[in-house]
């Protein structure tokens, strides 16, 4: 999976909602999300190979605002943004002066995160969820039903009840693992944060798929 497609997947997988689902373990992952409205954090993300291998090191900020509303940016080492105004969301690559646009998907097997910010009754019909606890750390292992995905395996680390980590495991063996830092859960976000301004001379490109 490129590194590109892999920060879409993720920044998507952070904007869908949930709702109760069937399993011990997916009915204590939706108590956790469902009272989720807003959230903000710096993150730090890492790629690695399948032997563990660090391949790409990454870091920068993230808004979410229920429903489908959120920005994620990639400050360093390269600069990157995807953001969503609920309905459309927008892939921007200053370097290559080049911005993606494509429809929200609400598919919850083709954009695996939507899991924090809208409505997912198909989630059970689409993973199966299995929940353990170290400590105060608990995880929820997410793995799709179908092949027509973008990953293996999703992860969600909860320390307090906070999302503090997310895990991503594609077909190859390579691993996104993002830690976030400094969260603040249900505050107010001004609602333009998750408006997309197309630069002058930026090229567009609208994803019909």
């Amino acid at each position: 999976m490129s590194v590109k497609k892999t920060l879409t997947v993720l920044a998507l997988t952070l904007a869908m909602p949930v709702v109760a689902m069937a399993s011990e373990g997916a009915d204590r992952l939706a108590r956790m999300l469902e009272p989720l409205q807003t959230y903000e954090a710096r993150f730090e993300q890492q790629i690695l190979d399948a032997s563990g291998q660090r391949l790409q090191q990454a870091s920068g900020h993230m808004w979410l605002s229920r429903p489908g509303k959120f920005r994620w940016e990639v400050a360093a080492p390269y600069q990157q943004e995807v953001v969503s105004n609920g309905s459309e969301a927008y892939l921007y690559d200053p370097d290559l002066e080049q911005v993606t646009v494509q429809a929200l998907d609400q598919r919850v097997t083709h954009t695996p995160a939507l899991l924090l910010s809208g409505s997912a009754s198909e989630l059970t019909a689409n993973y199966e969820v299995s929940r353990s606890q170290q400590g105060s750390a608990e995880t929820f292992r997410l793995v799709p039903k179908t092949a027509d995905t973008l990953f293996e395996e999703l992860e969600m680390t909860f320390r307090g009840e906070q999302l503090r980590g997310l895990q991503m495991t594609d077909s190859t063996g390579q691993r996104t693992a993002i830690e976030f830092l400094d969260v603040r859960a249900n505050h107010a976000i001004d609602d333009g944060i998750f408006t997309f301004d197309i630069p002058a001379g930026t090229d567009v490109i609208r994803d019909t798929h």
